[in-house]
């Protein structure tokens, strides 16, 4: 005989049982009114036994009106109860959730731990004077050092559980690596990837930041980057491209980060090739060392130097400039590392080059270098090339920067020097306004055009080798950024009947035209698979290490002296926070995974 299945039989509450045995319903089951127990089974029987068990002596002198009225009575005492319950809960999720978001802000705005402190401190004096009735609210949301810390790293893993859902659906991806030194002397590998999914929509987030304590060889490197890739559970084979800032360690043939990669990529019998590349940032920085005009740089910054140095100086500078009501009140300083501060640098001495020379002589220094029309020429023009170098490294950096798009951008600035140089010879200034003023106040020589042409020649010639791994990505490059211009016949052959197809069809070629390469590719049809894998390919490549060096701005804000005992768990879960772009932290999903959690104002005021 089977055996009878009790939530088959259908059995229901009936209304009666609230007054003849004092139990009413609640989530499914009968509940005792006077002593709140529940009853397993619905049954009748049940009932009437646990009335007559427990509670007969406080039921035997009431007729039946007294035991509904006491009844009624009893169900409201019960939801009045559930109701505070429920309140208190909803009270206590939104004193965790509130801890959530200020750690998120805390995080973001490189502030320490401690901070939530003082934040809880003015939030309860703001109470007090606002809403005082409230106060009990603000005291239970725990803003400790332990907790913030605890709530960075809870968002942290909460970002990087979505990164790896994400990385799960990539077609394709690429990595950007970088090195750094913290204040620590503690070397920090940089990793961010950049992953396009099955609907080509790019995600370009942070992976890891990886502590060196011991040697960064190429080997050691290589180890921290396999290390954080299979942890995040990402296929070899789909590793189209890997970016570095170009250092021995990361592209030696032999030992290199990049050669010791293509070997694990071999090893898992991966069957598309890794493509390298060295930043495109970097490169464009170091051409412009191509002009070998040290001699003219050395100068300026002596000066700027004397001026800025001693603080007596640079007061007495400031009040010279002020009387005599120039358009600029002080000069900047020039840092190696930040390559736009020449610039701006070379533009302001060019401007205030009668005023600092004024300001020189009645310090009692020479100033016949810096009143040599040769040497005048040569910082005119320095600052103009400059300027325009300036202008293109600012083209290449940001967020979410397709390659295609940078590699043009290099392209038309090798075309621009071509012109330049052409234009210099023949002594046309237009686009060299500096020159342009030092020529029309020349006394005696000539201006030095064909030795200035000559500089724009070797620097036009240093960014043909520098970017010569991106010129044999061409016909690459080029599919994704115009494809109805490409050759079909010079294409690969498993693309060109796709590409025919392409070419051929107005809707898409009218598609192009409304919302540009980048976004294009989504809109390649299913049609087109190998056209969509490619396309896949070149999008998800890093055309720089600017994220990289962005991250470590960031590492500085947060490692600082004052923290430099931060450890390298509480680094890492800060920097994910700080650095998210298209993730955010599910805190909704935190609060409820802490289940009842509610912490107590005493906890809180510690």
């Amino acid at each position: 005989m089977a055996k009878r299945k009790v939530d088959t039989e259908n059995r229901g509450f009936q209304t009666r049982w609230e007054s003849e045995y004092m139990f009413t319903k609640v989530a499914g089951k009968p509940v005792c009114l006077l002593c709140g127990e529940s009853v397993a089974v619905l049954k009748e029987y049940n009932l009437r036994r646990h009335n007559e068990t427990k509670h007969a002596d406080k039921n035997k002198n009431m007729d039946m009106e007294q035991r509904l009225q006491k009844a009624e009575e009893l169900k409201r005492g019960l939801k009045s109860r559930q109701a505070l319950f429920k309140k208190d809960k909803s009270q206590g999720q939104a004193a965790v959730k509130a801890s959530f978001i200020l750690a998120e802000e805390i995080a973001k705005s490189a502030r320490p731990f401690t901070e939530g402190d003082f934040i809880k401190n003015c939030m309860i004096k703001v109470c007090d004077e606002v809403c005082p009735e409230k106060r009990q609210l603000f005291l239970n949301v725990s803003l400790s050092r332990n907790t913030i810390a605890e709530r960075v790293d809870q968002l942290s893993i909460n970002l990087k559980e979505q990164l790896v859902k994400k990385g799960k659906d990539f077609i394709a991806y690429s990595l950007a690596v970088d090195e750094s030194t913290d204040i620590s002397d503690i070397a920090q590998l940089s990793i961010f990837i950049r992953g396009v999914d099955s609907n080509l929509s790019v995600t370009e987030e942070f992976l890891a930041l990886r502590p060196m304590h011991g040697t960064t060889t190429g080997h050691d490197l290589y180890e921290e980057v396999s290390r954080c890739v299979n942890e995040m559970e990402l296929p070899w084979e789909k590793l189209v491209g890997l970016t570095t800032d170009g250092a021995p360690a990361m592209c030696g043939h032999r030992s290199g980060l990049v050669a010791k990669i293509r070997e694990k990529m071999q090893e898992e019998n991966a069957t598309g090739e890794l493509t390298a590349y060295h930043c495109i940032i970097h490169q464009e920085a170091l051409c412009g060392k191509a002009l070998k005009m040290e001699h003219v740089m050395s100068i300026i910054t002596r000066t700027v130097n004397f001026i800025r140095a001693k603080g007596l100086n640079h007061r007495q500078f400031k009040a010279f400039l002020t009387e005599l009501e120039t358009e600029h009140g002080d000069l900047p300083y020039h840092t190696e590392v930040r390559w736009l501060s020449q610039g701006k640098v070379l533009q302001r001495c060019f401007e205030l080059r009668e005023e600092i020379c004024l300001f020189l002589d009645s310090k009692g220094k020479d100033t016949t270098q810096l009143r040599d029309e040769m040497f005048l020429c040569e910082m005119a023009f320095l600052c103009d090339i400059t300027s325009h170098l300036n202008a293109i490294n600012l083209q290449l950096q940001g967020r979410d920067r397709v390659i295609s798009d940078m590699y043009s951008t290099v392209k038309a600035f090798k075309t621009k020097l071509t012109l330049w140089e052409t234009q210099m010879r023949k002594e046309n200034l237009s686009h060299f306004p500096s020159c342009q003023t030092m020529k029309e106040k020349l006394s005696t020589s000539a201006f030095p055009s064909t030795q200035l042409a000559d500089k724009i020649g070797m620097l036009a010639a240093d960014f043909r080798r520098r970017f010569a791994d991106f010129e044999a990505q061409k016909s690459r490059l080029e599919l994704l950024g115009n494809p109805f211009a490409v050759d079909v016949e010079s294409s690969p052959p498993n693309l060109q009947m796709e590409l025919i197809d392409l070419q051929c069809n107005d809707a898409l070629r009218a598609k192009y035209a409304a919302v540009g390469a980048a976004e294009f590719a989504r809109f390649l049809p299913g049609t087109m698979p190998q056209l969509r894998i490619q396309a896949a390919q070149t999008l998800s490549m890093f055309g720089s290490t600017y994220l990289c060096e962005q991250l470590f701005s960031l590492m500085n804000l947060n490692k600082t002296s004052h923290r430099s005992r931060l450890t390298a768990e509480h680094l890492h879960s800060i920097l994910r926070i700080s650095s998210a772009q298209s993730l955010t932290p599910n805190i909704d999903e935190l609060v409820e995974k802490m289940g009842h959690h509610q912490v107590s104002p005493s906890t809180s005021n510690k």
